[in-house]
């Protein structure tokens, strides 16, 4: 940037505060400007649009790339972080997935692969998830009956997701190992086992692909493998890239809202008593759920391709920039009462966040997260009426972007003493 230099300046004022409220800290960053730098963030000096006006103008905005390669001046910042993870030279295409394409390269890709993530198919899936999940419930209602805690992030949270990634793209039971395992390293990179469940995942790909030719079904792959569009198909490698790219941002991103979101209700009594009084609200509440307990809290860098104004600063040609997503989500400017979860909001028109994102590169598998964040969720409470925490909470649990290690509960009847008063949980 050239005007208003001196936010490029490192300074405290711009360090996110991790000891306090993650909703005010970055709260603090949008006040200070619309555009401010990170020096925080391992995206090279990348500077972050902060306000909800200004996020949304910068996601739809073409002069913004997310390839860097066609933009001259501008660095690679995905490169080293796939890299990070251990990802062999030969599977280098996996890092050339939908999000860092631009254009009519990016345009084809999506619109062979938006065929298989059809309202009708994921609706479709909707009882199958539904029948993962009572299942992954039955075992904590094993494991909580006596009143011991159950790590509801373990069980069902990552549980969940990656059952329903393998459902769709026809994965048989016995090989969903390696896909666990591919889902875990993505949190926990191991640069050292990465390469061998990689290989192994792609090779198993390479069969599904193989088996759908010779026995067609109806999932994932199967879909893929028959899309085209005037004679245009996916090739080996776009398949490959594309099921890495479900199994990046379906999983972790979906185990992320549960997680808070479980944590922000059972916290918040009057939220939660109005979801089971009223459950016709979950598919609305799944918007705000989103808003407030998002899994994104910045998009992927942004490049200039040329100087824009974005707020006040000009953004040079070549430079890079991030999407606010929390910072946007709580934004005063576009929310009233921003900083609380109201599961009676209404998000007006569309989905009343960002989220997803927005524009070209908006969530391809938006909906299938919707569906697994109502599903689940709705089930959980429903299914234990005492579900509670298990360990005494401190206030509300907080918003915004929170990384959460464990989601400790108890479901069993909560012991009445003889004057009917409940104790608090041990």
């Amino acid at each position: 940037m050239s005007d208003g230099a001196d936010l490029l300046t490192p300074s405290k004022e711009y360090v996110v505060d991790r000891t306090t409220c993650p909703v005010a800290a970055f709260g603090r960053l949008r006040e200070q400007g619309p555009v401010v730098a990170m020096p925080e963030s391992p995206m090279i000096a990348a500077s972050l649009v902060t306000r909800h006006e200004d996020v949304h103008a910068l996601l739809l905005d073409p002069r913004f790339r997310n390839d860097p390669t066609g933009v001259p001046g501008a660095g690679d910042v995905m490169g080293p972080l796939l890299t990070g993870l251990g990802l062999p030279p030969e599977l280098d295409h996996l890092g050339r997935g939908l999000l860092v394409r631009d254009g009519a390269d990016h345009a084809r890709l999506r619109r062979l692969v938006s065929r298989a993530f059809t309202v009708r198919r994921v609706a479709a899936l909707r009882p199958r998830v539904e029948q993962l999940t009572a299942e992954l419930l039955d075992d904590v209602a094993a494991a909580g009956a006596d009143g011991s805690p159950v790590d509801l992030l373990p069980t069902v949270f990552r549980a969940l997701p990656i059952a329903v990634i393998c459902e769709l793209v026809g994965v048989p039971v016995e090989q969903r190992g390696l896909w666990r395992e591919l889902a875990a390293l993505l949190v926990a990179p191991d640069p050292e086992r990465m390469p061998d469940v990689a290989r192994a995942v792609v090779a198993q790909v390479h069969e599904l692909v193989a088996a759908r030719r010779a026995d067609p079904r109806d999932d994932l792959v199967d879909v893929l493998v028959a899309v085209h569009d005037d004679g245009d198909r996916l090739t080996a490698d776009e398949l490959d890239v594309l099921l890495f790219d479900l199994v990046v941002a379906g999983f972790e991103t979906t185990a992320h809202v549960l997680s808070r979101a479980t944590l922000a209700l059972l916290t918040r009594p009057d939220q939660l008593a109005t979801l089971r009084a009223e459950p016709w609200r979950w598919p609305t509440a799944v918007h705000e759920i989103v808003r407030t307990c998002g899994a994104v809290p910045v998009s992927t860098p942004r490049y200039a391709s040329t100087d824009v104004v974005v707020g006040d600063t000009r953004i040079a040609a070549g430079e890079s920039v991030t999407a606010g997503l929390v910072t946007a989500n709580f934004d005063p400017r576009r929310y009233d009462r921003p900083d609380e979860l109201d599961v009676t909001r209404d998000p007006g028109r569309g989905e009343g966040h960002l989220g997803f994102g927005q524009g070209a590169h908006y969530c391809l598998g938006a909906a299938l997260a919707r569906q697994e964040i109502e599903v689940a969720l709705h089930a959980l409470v429903e299914r234990f009426p005492a579900l509670r925490l298990a360990g005494p909470a401190d206030g509300p649990a907080d918003l915004g972007f929170v990384r959460t290690g464990a989601v400790e509960v108890r479901i069993d009847p909560v012991p009445t003493r003889s004057g009917g008063a409940h104790p608090p949980p041990a």
